[in-house]
């Protein structure tokens, strides 16, 4: 760590402190040059990999858009939020597990298409018309097909 006063590159750590909280480190560093003291602090830095598109363009991960696939998926669905907010928080999970600088688009969709196949199988269908770009009817009739043969999820009961 250089010195921010004289920018010697010989410090060194005179107390470690962990915040209250426990997500960072504090450190007091004394400068061997010119033996002043200054305060740095520690962090976990967690990266989301790069998304690429199918046209090879490269974009930043955004949880916004996995909520805009969900809720266009999910309109006038009878799903609570807290399913739909944990099933985003599965796949930006699962994203963040796959330990990779990039991930393709393609592995997003199908992630969220598992996760919409146990929420709601007619968003699955929505998600998965334009997912896979049905070109027509048979398109749908397959789909409709694959999904009436998976478990279906309990259905939150009416008082």
């Amino acid at each position: 760590m250089k010195c921010p006063f004289c920018k010697g590159d010989n410090t060194q750590v005179v107390d470690t402190r962990e915040s209250e909280e426990g997500d960072s480190i504090r450190r007091r560093r004394r400068c061997q040059s010119c033996d002043k003291r200054f305060t740095t602090y520690e962090t976990v830095e967690l990266r989301m990999p790069q998304v690429v598109k199918q046209n090879g363009m490269r974009s930043e991960f955004d949880a916004e858009k996995l909520r805009t696939s969900f809720s266009r998926a999910l309109h006038k669905r009878p799903v609570p939020t807290e399913l739909v907010d944990a099933a985003i928080d599965h796949v930006t999970q699962k994203v963040f597990a796959l330990g990779e600088r990039e991930v393709g688009s393609r592995q997003i969709g199908e992630m969220v298409m598992k996760e919409l196949l146990k929420l709601d199988k007619v968003a699955y269908i929505r998600f998965a018309s334009v997912y896979k770009s049905f070109q027509d009817v048979g398109d749908f009739a397959e789909a409709v097909e694959a999904v009436s043969k998976s478990p279906a999820r309990s259905k939150p009961k009416a008082n």
